[in-house]
C-alpha cells in the first residue's frame, strides 16, 4: 500500500514538472496568437471598452506593456497572477468541502483538461474570465452556506464574489452564466429565497452591475455595436432552420476537450450522493446545467463555439476526486494533447501536414518575422507610408511584431479597426505598404482604395521544408479612404 501511494505521489509530480515544462515553453517561444497580439493591441489604444469584448484584458495588457515593455514574456505574465489566484482558489475550495480531497488530483483534472491548458495560456479574456468566476463562486458558496446555518451569513463575502463577478463581466460577457446560476440556486432552494428580501443581494446585484458602466458608456457612444455584434453572433442565425452541423461541432469538440474522462465523472456525480455538507454541489450544477443547456440551444439555432463554456465546468473539477480515484488516464491523454498543441503552435502547424486549407488561423502564428523585414524593406521606398494588411489578424500580428500600434486593417468585415479610424480623412493621398494573404487577399477591398499597386512580393512560410502559408507585400500610391 504505501508503495503504491509512493509510486502515484511520483507519478502526479512527473505529470506536473511536465505541464509545467510544456506551459513553459509556450509562454517564451510561441508567437501571439491573432488574437493575443489584438487584444495586445487594445492595450496600446485605451477605452472605455471595445466592439468585440469587454476592457479588462485591454486594461491589464495596456499596465503590462507599459511597465515591463513588449515582449512574449510581457504579453502573457498577467496569464501567471491569474494562474496562481485560479489555483489557490482551487486549494481553498478543496480544503472546505473535505478533509480527504487531494487538492494534488483536482489540480491534474484542471490541467491535464485540453481546454484549460490552452486557455489559461493564452493572454486572451478567458484567463481572467475564469479566475473570477471562481472567486466569485467560492465566497458565494461560502456566504450561502453560512447563511442557511445562522440566517445571516458573513456580508463581505457576498460583496466580494459580487466584486469578483464584476471583474469576470468585464472579463467577457458570458459571466452572465455564473450570474444566472446563481441566481437559479436561490430561486430553486426554498430555504434561501428569503434572500430576495435582503436589502444586501440587491446591494451585491448593484456592485456586479457597475461591470456595465464602462461597457455601457462605449456603446452609448458608438451605436450600441458591441451588443448588435454578440445579437448578430450568437441569436440571428444567417440561414434559419436547425443546425445539425454546428450542434455536433459544439458537443463533439466540448466532450473532447475536455476529455472523455472528466465526462465519465460528470456523469457519476449525477448518480452520486456526496459526502459535501455545503450548497456547493447544487450551485455547481445549476452553473454547468443552465450555460450548457442554454449554448446547446444557441447551437441548434445559429452558432456556439465550445469555448464559450468554459465556466460550466469549473465548481465540478474539486467534486471529480469523489468520483474518479485516480486521474492518471486523464492526465496521459491531457499530456498527449497538450504536446501536441505546444508543438502545433511553436514548432510546425500540424494541421499543415494534413491540407494546404485548413486551419488558416494556427498558420498565422508563423512568419512574421520575414514579413516584417520586408514591409520595412518596403517602406524605405516610400515618404512615412502607411501601413496596412486586409484582415485584424494580420494587422494585430504585424503591429505586434513592428512595435508599432498604427498598423490598419480594411476588410469587409468590422472590427476594433473601424473605430480607431473611423476618420480617414487624415490618411487620405498617403502613400502605404500593404500585407495580405490567402485568407484574406487584398484584392477583396484594399487594393481599390489605390491609384496603383506595385507587384507583390511573396514571402513563403516554411518550416523544416513544410509549406505554411504565403504572404504577399506590396506597396500601395495615394489611398482613397
Amino acid at each position: 500500500m504505501k508503495l503504491r501511494v509512493c509510486l502515484t505521489r511520483y507519478l502526479m509530480i512527473f505529470f506536473f514538472l511536465i505541464f509545467l515544462l510544456l506551459r513553459l515553453i509556450f509562454w517564451f517561444t510561441a508567437f501571439p496568437n491573432p488574437d493575443e497580439a489584438y487584444y495586445w493591441l487594445w492595450g496600446q489604444h485605451l477605452d472605455w471598452s471595445y466592439y468585440d469584448h469587454p476592457p479588462l484584458e485591454a486594461w491589464v495588457q495596456g499596465v503590462f506593456a507599459t511597465i515591463f515593455g513588449r515582449s512574449t514574456f510581457t504579453l502573457r505574465l498577467p496569464n501567471l497572477f491569474s494562474s496562481i489566484a485560479f489555483f489557490y482558489t482551487y486549494y481553498l475550495i478543496v480544503r472546505y468541502l473535505h478533509k480527504d480531497l487531494d487538492i494534488r488530483a483536482v489540480v491534474l483534472f484542471v490541467l491535464a483538461s485540453p481546454l484549460y491548458f490552452i486557455f489559461l495560456g493564452f493572454a486572451w479574456h478567458d484567463h481572467l474570465l475564469i479566475t473570477f468566476s471562481l472567486i466569485s463562486a467560492y465566497l458565494f458558496i461560502r456566504f450561502l452556506d453560512r447563511y442557511l446555518a445562522d440566517g445571516r451569513g458573513e456580508t463581505w463575502r457576498l460583496y466580494g464574489s459580487a466584486i469578483a463577478l464584476s471583474l469576470a463581466i468585464l472579463s467577457k460577457y458570458n459571466a452572465v452564466f455564473v450570474a444566472v446560476g446563481f441566481f437559479a440556486t436561490l430561486i430553486t432552494n426554498a430555504r434561501l429565497r428569503s434572500l430576495f428580501r435582503d436589502r444586501r443581494l440587491y446591494i451585491a446585484i448593484a456592485i456586479a452591475s457597475t461591470a456595465l458602466i464602462p461597457i455601457l458608456i462605449w456603446n452609448f457612444s458608438n451605436d450600441f455595436q458591441s451588443f448588435q455584434y454578440y445579437v448578430q453572433r450568437s441569436v440571428n442565425p444567417v440561414i434559419p432552420g436547425i443546425k445539425i452541423g454546428s450542434f455536433l461541432g459544439f458537443t463533439l469538440v466540448s466532450f473532447f476537450v475536455i476529455s472523455p474522462f472528466c465526462w465519465i465523472g460528470f456523469y457519476r456525480l449525477l448518480k452520486t450522493r456526496l459526502p459535501v455538507n455545503s450548497i456547493y454541489p447544487i450551485v455547481a450544477f445549476w452553473v454547468f446545467a443552465i450555460s450548457s443547456i442554454v449554448l446547446t440551444i444557441i447551437s441548434l439555432i445559429s452558432a456556439a463555439l465550445y469555448y464559450w463554456n468554459i465556466t460550466a465546468y469549473l465548481l465540478l473539477f474539486p467534486l471529480l476526486p469523489f468520483v474518479l480515484k485516480r486521474p492518471n488516464a486523464h492526465a496521459i491523454y491531457g499530456l498527449i494533447i497538450s504536446t501536441l498543441l505546444v508543438i502545433h503552435y511553436t514548432v510546425l502547424p500540424l494541421s499543415a501536414l494534413i491540407s494546404k486549407d485548413v486551419d488558416p488561423d494556427s498558420r498565422m502564428l508563423f512568419g512574421w518575422r520575414e514579413v516584417a523585414a520586408i514591409v520595412q524593406s518596403e517602406s524605405q521606398a516610400l515618404s512615412n507610408p502607411l501601413l496596412m494588411t486586409s484582415d485584424y489578424r494580420s494587422a494585430s500580428a504585424l503591429a505586434y511584431e513592428l512595435n508599432n500600434r498604427n498598423v490598419i486593417a480594411v476588410s469587409d468585415r468590422i472590427d476594433q479597426f473601424d473605430f480607431w479610424y473611423r476618420d480617414s480623412k487624415p490618411l487620405q493621398g498617403k502613400d502605404a505598404v500593404i500585407v495580405s494573404d490567402d485568407w484574406y487577399p487584398a484584392e477583396l477591398m484594399v487594393l481599390s482604395k489605390f491609384d496603383r499597386t506595385s507587384e507583390p512580393v511573396t514571402v513563403s512560410v516554411k518550416r523544416f521544408g513544410v509549406w505554411i502559408k504565403n504572404y504577399y507585400v506590396r506597396k500601395g500610391y495615394n489611398f482613397k479612404p
